[in-house]
């Protein structure tokens, strides 16, 4: 009984003093999180948008659509500010088409 207590104890403070691991995020996955939250949400609000025009309802709707469209524009610079990050090229036809999408967004209302 007494081995087993004791083998308890030492196993309890091993448990206790062994160093724990963090996992912290690098500053590119950082700002590949923000880009994928911010652009996901903006999808989201242009979603729900087009439900409610679909069902008739234009409340909100510039409102909504510009803050989908500065979350947009907010991700595109987190996604090139990732890459910068990174050491690599960003697409940047793909940006700027993307860039033009939400200003156009953005300025519609």
């Amino acid at each position: 009984m007494k081995i087993f207590v004791l083998t308890i104890f030492i196993v309890y403070l091993l448990k206790i003093n062994s160093p724990v691991e963090v996992f912290a995020d690098t500053a590119l996955d950082v700002y590949m999180n923000d880009f994928y939250s911010k652009s996901n949400k903006a999808s989201q609000i242009l979603k729900e948008i087009e439900n409610s025009l679909k069902e008739g309802s234009r409340k909100k709707v510039c409102s909504r659509q510009r803050e989908a469209a500065k979350l947009g524009l907010l991700a595109n610079k987190s996604l090139i500010r990732a890459f910068e990050i990174e050491g690599a090229n960003p697409p940047m036809q793909a940006i700027k088409a993307s860039q033009q999408r939400w200003e156009s967004i953005l300025n519609e209302c």
